[in-house]
Order: C-alpha cells, then sequence, then structure tokens
C-alpha cells in the first residue's frame, strides 16, 4: 500500500508506549514502521487491536505535531510526513562519528555593533517569553552570523537547544566551521549528502543531548532536538528552502511552526528578504556592511558589446586581478558549454524526446537534458530540415570556464555547479583550495551568490542578468534582484570592491534597483504590485499538478477535482487546468488555486486525490499538491 494511500491512523495495543515512540506492528500480512500519535483509554469499537511488536525509537511529542500539521497543511499524508520526522535509521556498524567537511572561521569580533546588541536583546527577550518570530535583516557584511551565534551562545547559557538553517549543502562546510569555533562537538550536521550511517549517527548524538546546535540544510529542520530554544534561517529568501518531492514543505514555513509548538524564537535573515517576510514579520535592521562600504556596481549594456560571455569591461577588470593579484566570483545561472543548439536554417531548437525543453550542450560533446538525464551526440544536421547550420545559443558555466582559459590563463578557476561538485567533499575542497588561494577565479551558478564570505575578493560579475527575468513567474523579478544584490554582496568585504552587472536589459527595474544596492524600494514595488495581483503573501497559492502517460488524462483529473472544490464552497479562485511542458515523457497539467487560507483547501485536495488513488494508479496517473509553490512552469 502507498503513502499516498495510507491516509489515516491505525489502533494498536499501546502498554508502556507514549507519544513519539518508533514501534514495529503486524501489519496484514507484513511488518510494518510506525510512530504513536496519539494514547487512548479504549479501542473504537468495531476494532480488536493487537500488540505492538518491539520499540525501535522515539521521537519529540512536537514532532509528531509538526508531520501532522504538514500532513495537513501540504494537502499530504500523516505517513509520508512522519516519515520526514522519524526516518529509518540502519543499524550501526562501526564506532559513531562526527562528520567532517568544515572550513575555517573569521576571528570572533570584540564587540558588538549597537544594531547588533539591539537585535540579541530581541532575541533573548523572547526566548525568556513565549517565543517569537524576527525578520534579521542587513546588507550582506552586516554581522547577521554573528547574532546567530550569540543567539545560540545564549540559547545554551539556558540549557535550550538551536536550529541553524541554510539553503544548500554548499553553504555547509562554511557555516559549520564558525558555529564548531564556537561551540566544538556540541555542533551537529545534518543534511541529505550525509551517509545514511553519518545521520543516523549525528541524530543519536543530537537526541542523546551531546549536541544541542545543529547546522544544515533543509532537512535539518526536523532535528530531534529536545528543548529547542532558537530556529535560525540564514538566505530566508532563497527558494531551495522548498521540498519539491511529496511533502512539499517550506522549512521556513516549518521552521515558523515549530517555533511555535516549542515556544520558541525563529530568526530568518537575509540582506534581500522576501515580500512575504518583510510584511509580515518584526524587523531587526542591521544597518550597513561593517566597517566598509557596499561596492559600486557598473551595468555593463551587452546590447553595444562585442564580446560574450566576457565584456570588454569585465575583461580589463579580470587583467588587473591577473598583474596585481586578488580574487572574483563570477555569476552565470546555467550550466554546460550552450543551453541550446538552433537551426539558422528552419528556426527549430533541439529539444528533448521526453521533455518539452532545449538540450544543452556540455563539454563532452553530447546533448544533455537537465530535467530527466537523456544524454546523447550532437547531430550534424537539423533533425527536422537536415541543415548542417546549427548555432550555439547563449553561453553556460562551462563554456565560461573555457573562455576565461583561453583570455585570462594566470588566473586560477574553481567551478561551482551541480556537474563540477556532485560530492560533498569536492565542494569542500574547492572552496577552501580557493579561499587560500590568490589570483583566482570562483565561477559557476547561483551557489557561488549565497552567503559565501571569502577574503580577497575585489570582483563580483554577473554574467548575463537576464537568464531569469523572462520566465512566466511572478517571482521573475523578486529572484533576478535578490541574485544580483547577493552576488555583489560577495565583493569588497575586506577592501575596496567593484561590481560587473552584463545584461541586455540595463534600465529594468530589478537590475538597475540592485544596482543601487535600494532593497526597501524594490520591496515596497513588489508589494504593491502583488497585491494589485492577489499574489502572495495577499493570497496563498495551491497548486495541483497531474502527470499521466498521455495527454487526456491529467486535464481530465483536474476538472473533476476543480468541480468537487466548487461544490464543496472553498474560499478563492480556481484557475485552470491549463496544460504544463511534458517532462521525462509524461504529460502534464495543473489547477492553481488563489486562496487566504491555503490550509483547508490543500487538505481537502489531499483527501480527494487520496480517495481517487487506486483508480489514478490504474491509469498510470500521478498528482501533486503543493502550497505556496515556488513556481509555476
Amino acid at each position: 500500500m502507498t503513502a499516498r494511500a495510507l491516509a489515516r491512523p491505525f489502533t494498536y495495543l499501546a502498554d508502556g508506549l507514549e507519544k513519539g515512540s518508533v514501534v514495529t506492528v503486524p501489519f496484514g500480512r507484513a511488518r510494518r514502521r510506525g510512530v504513536v500519535v496519539d494514547l487512548g483509554d479504549e479501542a473504537p469499537a468495531e476494532v480488536e487491536p493487537v500488540a505492538v511488536e518491539k520499540v525501535v525509537g522515539a521521537i519529540p511529542p512536537t514532532l509528531v505535531d509538526l508531520a501532522l500539521w504538514i500532513a495537513d497543511y501540504y494537502g499530504s499524508t500523516p505517513a509520508r510526513a512522519l516519515g520526514l520526522v522519524a526516518p529509518v535509521n540502519r543499524a550501526r556498524r562501526g564506532e559513531l562519528r562526527a562528520p567532517g567537511g568544515d572550513l575555517a572561521a573569521e576571528p570572533v569580533p570584540e564587540e558588538l555593533t549597537a544594531p547588533q546588541e539591539a537585535a540579541l536583546q530581541s532575541i533573548t527577550t523572547a526566548m525568556d517569553g513565549e517565543g517569537g518570530a524576527f525578520l534579521l535583516y542587513g546588507a550582506t557584511g552586516s554581522g547577521k552570523t554573528e547574532v546567530y551565534l550569540r543567539a545560540c551562545a545564549d540559547a545554551l547559557e539556558r540549557g535550550l537547544g538551536a536550529i541553524v538553517l541554510v539553503p544548500e549543502i554548499a553553504l555547509t562546510p562554511q557555516a559549520l566551521g564558525r558555529f564548531r569555533a564556537r561551540f566544538g562537538e556540541r555542533v551537529a550536521l545534518l543534511h541529505s549528502g550525509l551517509t545514511e550511517a553519518e545521520r543516523r549517527d549525528e541524530r543519536e548524538r543530537i537526541a542523546a543531548g551531546a549536541a544541542r546546535i545543529v547546522v544544515g540544510a533543509r532537512s535539518a529542520v526536523f532535528a530531534p532536538v529536545r528543548g529547542l530554544g532558537l530556529i535560525c534561517v540564514d538566505e530566508e529568501h532563497d527558494p531551495s528552502y522548498k521540498q519539491e518531492s511529496d511533502p512539499r514543505y517550506d522549512a521556513r514555513t516549518v521552521a515558523a511552526k515549530r517555533a511555535v509548538l516549542e515556544g520558541a524564537v525563529a530568526v530568518f535573515g537575509s540582506a534581500t528578504p522576501r515580500p512575504e517576510s518583510w510584511q509580515a514579520l518584526e524587523r531587526l535592521d542591521l544597518g550597513g556592511r561593517l566597517g566598509v562600504r557596499l561596492p559600486s556596481v557598473e551595468v555593463v549594456d551587452l546590447r553595444r558589446e562585442a564580446g560574450y560571455p566576457l565584456s570588454a569591461p569585465l575583461l580589463a577588470e579580470l587583467g588587473k586581478l591577473a598583474e596585481q593579484g586578488g580574487k572574483a566570483i563570477l555569476l552565470l545561472n546555467r550550466r554546460g558549454i550552450a543551453p541550446a543548439i538552433h537551426c539558422r536554417a528552419c528556426g527549430s531548437t533541439l529539444r528533448c524526446e521526453s521533455c518539452d525543453v532545449a538540450l544543452t550542450l556540455h563539454g563532452d560533446g553530447l546533448l544533455h537534458c537537465h530535467h530527466c538525464g537523456r544524454r546523447g551526440p550532437k547531430p550534424s544536421l537539423c533533425p527536422v530540415c537536415r541543415s548542417p547550420d546549427l548555432a550555439r545559443l547563449g553561453a553556460g558555466t562551462e563554456r565560461l570556464e573555457a573562455e576565461l582559459a583561453a583570455q585570462v590563463p594566470e588566473l586560477e578557476r574553481f567551478r561551482l555547479d551541480a556537474d563540477a561538485v556532485a560530492k560533498p567533499a569536492v565542494l569542500t575542497d574547492r572552496l577552501a583550495r580557493f579561499a587560500a588561494a590568490d589570483r583566482a577565479v570562483l565561477l559557476g551558478t547561483q551557489m557561488v551568490a549565497k552567503g559565501h564570505h571569502f577574503e580577497g575578493v575585489s570582483l563580483a560579475a554577473v554574467i548575463d542578468a537576464d537568464t531569469g527575468m523572462a520566465l512566466p513567474d511572478f517571482r521573475a523579478e523578486e529572484r533576478t534582484f535578490q541574485l544580483v544584490t547577493q552576488l555583489a554582496g560577495r565583493s569588497g568585504r575586506d577592501a575596496p570592491g567593484r561590481v560587473l552587472v552584463q545584461t541586455y536589459q540595463p534600465d529594468s527595474i530589478p537590475i538597475a534597483l540592485a544596482a543601487r544596492h535600494d532593497v526597501p524600494e524594490f520591496l515596497a514595488g513588489e508589494l504593491e504590485r502583488r497585491r494589485a495581483l492577489g499574489y502572495p503573501p495577499f493570497q496563498h497559492l495551491v497548486r495541483v499538478v497531474v502527470s499521466g502517460p498521455g495527454p487526456e488524462g491529467p486535464p481530465s483529473v483536474l476538472t473533476e477535482l476543480r468541480s468537487e472544490l466548487e461544490r464543496a464552497g472553498i474560499e478563492g479562485e480556481l484557475l485552470g487546468p491549463a496544460p504544463l511542458l511534458r517532462l521525462r515523457g509524461r504529460h502534464r497539467a495543473q489547477l492553481l488555486a488563489k486562496t487566504p487560507h491555503p490550509r483547508p483547501l490543500a487538505a481537502l485536495t489531499g483527501r480527494l486525490l487520496s480517495a481517487a488513488a487506486p483508480a489514478m494508479r490504474k491509469d498510470g496517473l500521478a498528482a501533486s499538491v503543493d502550497v505556496d509553490p515556488q513556481g509555476l512552469a
């Protein structure tokens, strides 16, 4: 039976058990793992309960409540949500050991600034009270991490634990180094890049109280910390906090809910906050960068430049680094050599046979699909018109690396993207080598713009700021603004810095305001636009996607679902069904709802889909519910 079909609790004899006990139970002809979600004096009249076979573990009761809330809020099932908080632990082999992979930390500042002191005071006062939620806002380099560190120290003094979230595994080495430098072995690391044995060992250290501070990516929000007093969500604007498989939870929303359940404090930090956080949370403003000014930003109009991906102004700045020393960080949010191959004769673009997306040319000479993983040789003739006139469109990180090697060979190159650093150990090594290098360039996709702090970085450049603005998504301008502003923040932390932004749209609002580092003005305009259009934070979005082997099945299921929701009198506006791009050989369609109250709508949708699951499986159909989706394509 699937976890989607298994959508209700079952009753067993619970002698000596507690809420949160993880048990093995007989289930039909098999044995299954379960979690005790509630206790009662009597079984339902129609049930003859059997005994639990054995207890195999335990989780804090608040995590049970959190999982059940996730199942309800995100339209999932208790079985799937409980799997997040009580993962399977394999039997131990060998000694317990903490995973490594941390980078060296910066020196401890002698004293806090007045804004840091005020922010810390607000957090600790709330920790002594009933908890709360804050937005810790300040320019890149304004000292947000030091506030997290001091707040964690205060939590430990009070006998409380803490969780510190970063948006990607790529950021855990630096975060781990900072926290271990202060708190030693009391820090645990949790993320999906660890081995199963490492995750089990870390969870055991956390549950036993040996590690009271947990650093990690999205899933660390479920760490079994007892007596939790503080949750810090760094780079809270980052969409990587959203889980893209069922349950499609948002770790930021879950962190806020867990803080409420635990009576803890949730601190959401960013130099470029989400409009949702800016609107809803009490703001702790740290002001500008500590010690030095934010770097100047030059916008390079690519319409007037012959060179791509390296314009003349960027080559001149890189040449200065080659002569005088220093480091640069270059952002190009596309992998490969070229993001598309285009036929000049008939105008067609080479696309994946299983997905309605363009194939990307990589350095191995093969065309890759970044959705299904399909790869194959680049044809010599257009498959549509048989013309040999095939052109490469745009550039990816591999081509950028090759151009740097050809034009400024004196600079050592370190590439960060999903192809180059598939394993955490490779990532940590590459970051450590860049930190120690001189005359070096760190280049890559959006992971290079997120939270890294390296000494000696005097140049940052966005190779193509337009890559995200054309996407059919109401967040496209917000993402562009955040990415450019965040990348600019990597430069000039300890010396005068310079930022170049290459774009074909130099007058666009996100580019112009990012060049001025004007976060409040951008957010004011974005909130005004979203209010008029009924987008978050003024309405929630609930997205239902159905996929199947043929084009007729998905919209048919969604049409029936829409009728059921309308009959139930749900509050909000329903849009669709509408077709989506085909992915991995499956046709897709979506139904979108704008609603002020997503929980009842998502819960009802989840129940309707659970009831329909057996029939849908027979037709090869699959459905997903996504509350507050981060993308609509």
